[in-house]
């Protein structure tokens, strides 16, 4: 059996910048609630209200990432490095129910307008928009690295856009009085909510469901590998993500001749560099056979 270690590149993500995050919006969290019951905003209650959901997503998030680092033990032979993936699951969800009660209220807002201190409106928006794209700047070159940063990073980014809806809806009801904006622009933002928050569901999932990763072909491997072991098929693959960082591989191998063990570490030298290169596999796993027989040698077997 072979298998390979060092090929893992760890992409280094800085969980302090999540920290300041965190505090920063519990700043324009607070100050948006006071707002928006002031003013009669919904909007800006919306705001608020996504802005909490995200404090407690990047709690959850930041709590996860120190997780992930926990080394492994007997009990927990991978470590927790897939807690990660659950807050990126867990934020997903939040983002889409807080997307739905803003439907529900910008409906019952819209038939039922009210009348909003837009001021108060335009200078909170402005704080929030100046808060969250300061976050989300200090996330973004985590987000592309780690699905986790990347829920966290979505919260603070659609908080920024939001801020700025609802200071086009602010300066739309001071100079023209047109307060049902509140409740247009309210239901603009849920429904982005919902688009990014699905997409960041499907990901996740299929990531905790060790699904075949998309650019991953199985018989494009297995074509490859065939190539190395000159005439060898490779079959019962099983190729996972188990985090953003590590893409594993376990596949049986038919040895056409009863090779020496030494020849077969060189074959599956040979396949790791390979399909590291090809296909970003960074851990492998190859079990050798010799004239086994067996029901089935297709790539996907069911158990």
């Amino acid at each position: 059996m072979g298998s390979n270690h060092n090929l893992i590149h760890h992409q280094q993500v800085e969980g302090k910048n999540l920290l300041f995050s965190i505090v920063l919006n519990v700043v324009i969290t607070s100050a948006q609630v006071i707002g928006g019951l002031i003013s009669g905003s919904l909007a800006l209650l919306s705001d608020a209200l996504h802005n909490f959901s995200d404090v407690i997503s990047l709690v959850f998030s930041y709590f996860a990432h120190k997780l992930s680092k926990k080394k492994a033990s007997l009990n927990q032979t991978f470590g927790y490095k897939r807690a990660e993936l659950i807050a990126a699951f867990v934020n997903a969800i939040t983002l889409i129910i807080v997307a739905l009660f803003l439907v529900y209220g910008a409906i019952e807002r819209f038939f039922n307008p009210q009348h909003i201190e837009s001021g108060l409106v335009i200078w909170l928006s402005i704080l929030g928009i100046a808060v969250n794209g300061l976050s989300a700047f200090m996330l973004k070159n985590d987000a592309d690295k780690n699905l986790n940063m990347k829920s966290a990073y979505l919260h603070l980014f659609t908080d920024m856009l939001a801020s700025v809806a609802v200071l086009i809806g602010g300066l739309l009801m001071k100079f023209s009085q047109w307060f049902w904006v509140d409740s247009v622009l309210t239901l603009i933002i849920a429904i982005y909510l919902i688009l990014v928050g699905v997409d960041l569901l499907k990901k996740s999932t299929q990531i905790l469901m060790l699904f075949t990763p998309v650019h991953i072909n199985i018989e494009e491997i297995a074509q490859e590998v065939y190539k190395i072991s000159g005439g060898g098929k490779l079959h019962h693959i099983h190729v996972w993500h188990l985090n953003d960082d590590e893409l594993h591989l376990e596949a049986h191998l038919d040895c056409l001749e009863d090779i020496k063990m030494s020849e077969f570490n060189e074959i599956v030298h040979q396949v790791e560099h390979v399909l590291f290169d090809k296909f970003q596999i960074n851990h492998i796993n190859i079990q050798p056979e010799y004239n086994k027989e067996e029901d089935s040698k297709d790539f996907i077997v069911q158990d």
